[in-house]
């Protein structure tokens, strides 16, 4: 371990002890040298390590048993396995959004009447691009986009699932915003309402199907990090 010479001693100290823990220097549930030789390994005051280890028992690597010492309580970055863990889930929401969008599609290419293509076409319009406006502003009008085509579907108790879950197909419009996920440009919305103006509904599956992929891929690239 290497002495620390830079200028915030306890956060350096943190991520020095971390960088070890994660190397599996010391094993799952072995206990960490004690304040002085830790102190002696990275040359700082003993306080400075004890303030770096209660850091690290409140990240989850360590925890300190009374009169015993600090144990390795995880070998792993919490923040990361949460991070994952909320990745997985927007995966679910985009899956569970898919499902809804297929289908009404499906529905509205069977349905639809040339008023609600015009609909669609000016909400489209009005849509633009993410970096138009202001970010709330888009994704509200990107998620009246999609309620619309929910609503060309012509069925109620369909409409009324996807305004119950609204705020959460208002979380996978805003995931599409970050650099990390594909956001499906105004070619890809598009796409969906030629193919809804056409009456078939495999055409109009395969364009959400083919508009939510992108999204899929960047999905399944972070959890892969």
């Amino acid at each position: 371990m290497e002495p620390l010479i830079r200028a915030n001693l306890a956060e350096n100290a943190v991520e020095a002890i971390r960088a070890e823990i994660v190397a599996n220097r010391w094993a799952l549930g072995e206990r960490l040298p004690n304040e002085a030789t830790l102190s002696a390994m990275l040359s700082v005051s003993r306080g400075t390590v004890r303030e770096a280890v209660r850091m690290l028992v409140a990240r989850g690597y360590l925890e300190t048993r009374q009169g015993s010492g600090t144990y390795v309580r995880s070998t792993v970055d919490p923040a990361e396995t949460l991070a994952r863990a909320k990745r997985a889930g927007l995966r679910d929401l985009f899956e569970a959004r898919c499902a809804l969008d297929v289908e009404a599609a499906r529905l509205a290419a069977l349905r639809h009447s040339p008023t609600v293509i015009a609909e669609l076409r000016a909400l489209l319009a009005r849509r633009g691009n993410s970096g138009d406006t202001e970010r709330a502003a888009f994704v509200a009008r990107d998620l009246a986009f999609h309620k619309a085509v929910i609503s060309a579907s012509g069925n109620p108790a369909m409409i009324a699932i996807y305004e119950f879950f609204s705020a959460s197909i208002q979380e996978t419009i805003e995931a599409t915003l970050r650099e990390d996920i594909s956001e499906p440009d105004i070619a890809a919305h598009a796409a969906i309402i030629d193919a809804i103006a056409t009456g078939d509904p495999d055409k109009a599956d395969a364009a959400v199907r083919r508009f939510m992929a992108p999204i899929f891929t960047s999905l399944e690239k972070m959890l892969e990090q």
